[in-house]
């Protein structure tokens, strides 16, 4: 039996209420062992798409940890709770993490 791959989930969001509310969300849906949130970056790009305008609002990092197959529902619950109409969000995955932890992880996830 292979271990579940664990991933990092990078989502932007519009406010620290926002982050918080789908962190919490995420969690107690065991969907994620754990979420990080960076409270303020000040993004820039180009909005709305293809008006050469520079968007420079400032945004929230939610950064969730959680395994490989959950990701599907964690996009689906992030997609249906978000007031953004194009979400960033991704998964990176993790190439190394320290046993203790990752069994932690596993076992908050279910």
């Amino acid at each position: 039996m292979t271990k579940p791959k664990m991933i990092l989930i990078y989502i932007t969001c519009e406010s620290l209420k926002q982050a918080k509310e789908i962190g919490a969300l995420l969690l107690k849906k065991n969907l994620a062992g754990c979420i990080n949130i960076i409270p303020e970056v000040q993004p820039m790009f180009i909005w709305p798409p293809g008006s050469g305008k520079i968007d420079e609002s400032k945004e929230v990092i939610l950064l969730v940890k959680s395994i490989e197959e959950k990701y599907e529902k964690i996009e689906k619950k992030v997609l249906s709770a978000h007031s953004f109409d194009t979400v960033c969000i991704f998964a990176i995955p993790v190439m190394k993490v320290g046993k203790k932890y990752y069994e932690w992880l596993l076992s908050e996830i279910k």
